[in-house]
């Protein structure tokens, strides 16, 4: 197979992939997804940098980076281009929107029968205010196509919200609230790989937030067949042909799929686990080609 990574031309990830694409005989090139130029003279002709993506047989995604919406819309359907030219994305251009947009990714968690926190998108202060009432005056706000943990805030006091919730809205930002549910610092995140989770971590923190960006400390860990289920089912709902799922169990004993990433990291999985990720995905698309 030809594979492009796409959003990585260097780094930790980048060599991961590259060392595995060889190791099993396939071509592997680097573009960045803010280099690329399309053009259509008869058919799609679309390189990133020197690099010709219509001519892989497989894209792998692993960045797109914030810009102007008109960049980000650009970035996202040369994609859709791709794959209406026969070049496969992983993921697809379809599943990195759902996963990106966080309301959407819940909503479709929702549809698929899975437990996700109670959760309010709103554009209007107002209304993120009586949101904040409705979810127990205790929520965790994040940026809906924030990542990696940054930018979330946690808000249990009417003042803080009406002082945040204001300032947002000269911003001109949409609200994505969840309430927040009591735990003891530990959540889950488990790397799936086609139809099975190859990996999976503990992740403990001392506070609210776990995060490996933001501090929390790794653990490997094994799911049992009803874990493992779940977040095979949260990738499907989400078209993912890999992903990362993240689980939180409350304090009531209940168990909720807070978050599936589309673009996912594994170094805290695979150095906590020592699964190798990276071959994991190459076997996973030498199955689907």
């Amino acid at each position: 197979m030809r594979v492009a990574v796409l959003g990585s031309t260097g780094g930790w990830h980048a060599e991961r992939l590259q060392r595995a694409l060889s190791a099993r005989g396939h071509e592997c090139g680097f573009a960045p997804v803010t280099r690329m130029v399309g053009r259509i003279e008869g058919g799609l002709g679309l390189r990133g940098r020197e690099l010709a993506l219509d001519a892989c047989d497989v894209v792998v995604v692993r960045g797109i980076p914030r810009g102007s919406l008109e960049q980000v819309i650009f970035r996202v359907d040369a994609l859709h281009a791709l794959a209406a030219a026969g070049v496969r994305a992983v993921n697809r251009a379809d599943t990195i929107e759902r996963t990106i947009d966080k309301f959407l990714a819940s909503a479709l968690l929702a549809a698929a029968g899975l437990p996700t926190p109670r959760t309010v998108a709103c554009e209007r202060a107002d209304d993120a205010l009586q949101a904040f009432a409705d979810l127990g005056s205790d929520v965790i706000v994040k940026p809906l196509f924030g990542a990696m943990g940054f930018g979330m805030t946690r808000i249990d006091d009417l003042d803080v919200a009406q002082r945040v919730f204001r300032a947002l809205e000269l911003e001109r930002a949409v609200y994505y609230l969840q309430e927040t549910l009591a735990h003891d610092g530990v959540d889950v995140r488990a790397l799936v790989v086609g139809e099975r989770v190859v990996g999976a971590i503990e992740r403990v923190a001392t506070g609210w937030r776990a995060n490996l960006a933001r501090g929390a400390r790794a653990r490997a860990i094994a799911l049992d067949d009803r874990r493992a289920e779940v977040c095979v089912r949260a990738a499907t709902a989400l078209g993912a042909d890999y992903a990362g799922v993240d689980l939180l169990q409350a304090a009531d004993g209940r168990e909720y799929v807070l978050e599936v990433n589309g673009i996912p990291g594994w170094r805290g999985v695979e150095e906590a686990t020592g699964v190798d990720v990276a071959s994991a995905l190459v076997e996973h698309l030498e199955r689907a080609a």
